[in-house]
């Protein structure tokens, strides 16, 4: 379980926890965007890479498996969720690291990445932990390094505005619906903030958002 009771997990009960991969596998289409990212990131060999709000580790071994080279660590505030990462991890023969913590509260050291990768966690944060979560990534970046992001955003035609109707009810999507993501981007100190993508779900609109640390 969380070890922090606002903690939201990853289908927003811990019993269901199980569930995510089948259902990010067959309804999301999860592998297709998760590839789109980590060919955005533009991984160079060794480098040090945080998978966010890690989950059931499926963006961490996927950048694993591509990137062979690179050196991934998740991090997470749900064990359930690691426990599974962990096993997947073993069954497929990859060495990862994976972390327990709250993306608000990261315990890496200052400029330890060249790399932080998020997939479908920011929805899970109030805006004030979406602002403290982007900040400690920006902290625990290099300069010169990247954040990409995959979540929720603004609609873009008009059946993910009609989705987004009811999925901005949903767990804290709100924010991310009505395209707040690159202003807190820019806030928490990030510059050449973009939209990199964009892809059609079952639940809406799902954006992919990059933003560099400023080089020294």
């Amino acid at each position: 379980m969380s070890r922090n009771a606002q903690y939201i997990p990853a289908l927003r009960f811990n019993f269901l926890t199980p569930l995510y991969d089948p259902l990010l596998r067959w309804v999301m289409r999860e592998v297709s965007f998760k590839r789109r990212l980590i060919e955005q990131a533009r991984l160079a060999p060794e480098s040090l890479v945080l998978d966010l709000g890690c989950g059931t580790g499926t963006l961490t071994i996927l950048v694993k498996e591509m990137h062979p080279d690179v050196q991934v660590i998740g991090v997470d505030g749900d064990e359930r969720a690691l426990a599974i990462a962990r096993a997947k991890a073993a069954r497929r023969a990859v060495n990862i690291e994976f972390d327990w913590g709250m993306a608000q509260r990261l315990s890496y050291a200052k400029n330890s990445f060249d790399r932080v990768l998020s997939s479908l966690m920011m929805h899970h944060l109030t805006t004030e932990d979406k602002v403290r979560a982007l900040k400690e990534a920006h902290r625990v970046l290099r300069p010169g390094g990247q954040l990409l992001i995959i979540d929720f955003g603004k609609p873009h035609n008009r059946w993910a505005w009609m989705i987004s109707r009811v999925t901005r009810r949903l767990e804290r999507t709100a924010d991310l619906i009505q395209g707040v993501l690159p202003d807190l981007i820019r806030r928490a100190g990030f510059c050449d903030v973009q939209i990199a993508a964009q892809f059609m779900s079952v639940f809406g609109t799902l954006t992919l958002y990059r933003g560099g640390k400023p080089e020294v």
